[in-house]
């Protein structure tokens, strides 16, 4: 049955380059056909109408039409700009990093609704709330659970005993917490402490709408960005460049650390 000539989808824009004089490639990922690539024609000229819908993160009702090489943007309709994300350099920093991890996570033609409108989400937290350490965090172990590799944070990964409260080991290799007589199990297993461990399973065993509420300090803020990025280093087998440019923004000037950074008055995680 020969495929339809045109089609339609929402999509976000994860990447961009320019092609030829006018035109723009674009890397969307879409709630029906999941990620795919396609041609922005005169997209960077001043007077179409493309220009200001396939801007990055931006999600947008597209109209396509089939290419023999390559699919062609022909309408598209705003439906969020996400206006902060852009202006604001470290809000734009969480926004690539979230859109990357999903790029790195997926292959082309990825159809997984529930990986859009995670993505549609997460850009609406980084756009409007102050925590982004927290958005991040939340957003890692619910994409982590969708892609399939889930922390397992219950019970210890090599004995299968139950994870109490308490200092733990966090195993990349092995996927999750190691209970204190096991950590031979894993020698390249970090140290985690007894708060970590219930915020990890606080995040993962809630709704965004109770996560937001908590207010975490510095240390464990830290403690907890550290643990992922190496889980996640460990499944990508690479370094993610939003990171790396996050972290030169950090060295570079105190002024760039964003509210959910600063350690709270209000103390730690509550019940």
């Amino acid at each position: 049955m020969p495929r339809e000539r045109t089609f339609r989808s929402e999509a976000i824009v994860l990447r961009r380059s320019d092609f030829g004089e006018a035109d723009r490639m674009l890397t969307l990922f879409s709630r029906e056909f999941g990620k795919i690539k396609v041609l922005a024609k005169g997209a960077r000229k001043p007077q179409t109408r493309k220009t200001g819908h396939v801007e990055l993160f931006m999600r947008t009702n597209f109209l396509f039409a089939r290419g023999r090489d390559i699919d062609i943007i022909t309408q598209a309709e705003l439906v969020e700009a996400y206006v902060t994300l852009r202006e604001d350099l470290v809000r734009t920093t969480y926004a690539s990093y979230v859109v990357e991890l999903l790029d790195r996570f997926t292959v082309e033609e990825d159809r997984d609704p529930r990986k859009y409108n995670l993505l549609a989400e997460a850009l609406g937290w980084l756009a409007a709330d102050d925590d982004l350490l927290l958005v991040a965090r939340y957003y890692e172990l619910r994409l982590l659970a969708l892609a399939g590799y889930q922390p397992q944070l219950f019970r210890c990964v090599h004995c299968g005993e139950g994870i109490e409260e308490q200092d733990q080991f966090f195993s990349a290799e092995l996927g999750g917490l190691l209970c204190p007589n096991c950590q031979e199990a894993d020698r390249r297993a970090r140290p985690l402490s007894a708060g970590a461990v219930k915020v990890l399973r606080y995040l993962q065993t809630r709704n965004w709408e109770t996560i937001n509420a908590l207010r975490l300090r510095r240390p464990l803020h830290s403690e907890l960005e550290e643990v992922m990025h190496y889980y996640l280093t460990y499944i990508l087998e690479r370094n993610l460049k939003s990171v790396d440019f996050l972290r030169q923004l950090r060295r570079e000037a105190a002024l760039f650390v964003p509210p959910g950074e600063r350690e709270s008055e209000k103390g730690e995680i509550g019940d």
